[in-house]
């Protein structure tokens, strides 16, 4: 079992990749995605994140798998989001977590139903209420954040203020939404500075291999394609094999920009993708020890 703070590793000042993976879905095989998991931590990340499944449909799975993920040797991240459950089913979860030795948790809103009306009182409505409520304990708290400002947000002085909240509600780090120019990731972070947030902001990579894919990512991020990537993806869209190589190409050069200047922490979001992990931190060789 290896348990370590994510805290601690991205403030030693080494260059570190991590990995984002999801759970199966409730009525899914658990074997297949452990399969997929247990490839993706020999390709030695950092540490690796546990998604709550869409809408919250795979969070049965998520302490599970992030009790696998350490099994493994890499330190876990679980996430857990608030929006859709009670406070005592939080509690239930906090509790599961702590007994399986997972000490870092990335606190989030969760996505809202379709039909969302005003959350009960016994609900979190907001990520810095679950932040508020897990300080006292000991894990490590991680947040998200919208280098491109939050899709539901107006103005992006009122994300960076709300952020900032989370951050002083007592948040020990913040992972970025996948962005694909670096240049706005180095904006936002000068942004976040300037606003008095101290915390690490790991960059968020998203390796992008099928062409159809990305309007939905779009949609749901905020993200903007700059002309260089558009053309990528105009050029070789259709053609699966094409476009993953020139996907994985392009997450490598990110990630080494980002790294040549001096941003220490990445964190990939693999898609439950070994292949195409496996095929950066080759990339990698030499750059990340």
């Amino acid at each position: 079992m290896c348990r370590m703070k994510i805290s601690d590793i991205v403030s030693s000042g080494r260059p570190s990749v991590s990995f984002e993976v999801f759970p199966p879905r409730k009525d899914a095989p658990f074997a297949p995605v452990k399969e997929v998991v247990a490839r993706l931590c020999r390709a030695k990340p950092s540490f690796m994140s546990v998604t709550y499944g869409a809408s919250g449909n795979a969070q049965a799975n998520t302490a599970e798998m992030a009790e696998f993920v350490q099994a493994q040797g890499v330190p876990a991240l679980a996430h857990l989001t608030c929006l859709t459950s009670t406070r005592d089913r939080i509690a239930d979860e906090i509790s599961d977590l702590r007994r399986r030795g997972i000490e870092n948790v990335l606190c989030l809103r969760g996505d809202r139903p379709p039909d969302a009306t005003e959350p009960p009182p016994e609900h979190f409505r907001h990520a810095a209420d679950l932040v508020r409520a897990l300080r006292p304990s000991t894990f490590c708290l991680g947040g998200a954040c919208y280098p491109e400002c939050h899709p539901e947000c107006a103005h992006f002085q009122d994300d960076v203020a709300h952020l900032k909240e989370k951050v002083d509600a007592g948040l020990d780090f913040l992972t970025t939404q996948m962005f694909f120019d670096n240049n706005v990731y180095f904006h936002y972070l000068a942004r976040l500075r300037n606003a008095g947030v101290t915390v690490p902001v790991l960059a968020g990579i998203m390796p992008v291999t099928n062409g159809r894919q990305i309007a939905r990512i779009c949609k749901l991020s905020g993200t903007v394609l700059p002309p260089r990537f558009r053309a990528i993806v105009d050029r070789f869209g259709d053609d699966a094999e094409a476009m993953t190589s020139a996907g994985v190409v392009y997450a490598t050069e990110q990630i080494v920009d980002l790294f040549a200047n001096g941003v220490n922490a990445v964190h990939v979001y693999t898609m439950n993708k070994p292949d195409v992990a496996e095929r950066i931190m080759a990339n990698l060789k030499g750059v990340v020890s």
